[in-house]
């Protein structure tokens, strides 16, 4: 998987979530590691939500992760907390604000 892709894919379904009812500024920078290796960011302003294929330095929480680990953690397939947990997701930043991500994969459709 390139890079490219491995965005197309996030991106695809980070825009599948309901964020209608979200109020606040979470900005998440994510690190991807290992096939697809690259920096990517969501931010999720009130209800609108933004995936884009750049470096965000203004970022509340950053997450490393292998590229392979994010797609199964946004698609429910590996619990978030369980991934910090056993060392796949590294965090940095706002521990708070990275539990958000549990809320945002719950609304994906």
């Amino acid at each position: 998987m390139t890079y490219q892709e491995a965005v197309s894919q996030i991106k695809e379904t980070f825009m599948r979530a309901d964020v209608s009812e979200h109020k606040g500024h979470l900005a998440l920078q994510v690190h991807l590691t290992g096939e697809g290796e690259g920096i990517l960011y969501a931010e999720l302003n009130d209800s609108e939500l933004k995936v884009e294929p750049y470096d965000y330095y203004d970022y509340d929480v950053a997450f490393t992760v292998d590229t392979a680990d994010f797609l199964k953690i946004i698609n429910g397939k590996l619990d978030p907390i369980f991934a910090f947990t056993i060392g796949k997701l590294k965090v940095d930043g706002d521990l708070d604000k990275a539990l958000e991500i549990k809320n945002l994969i719950k609304s994906i459709k």
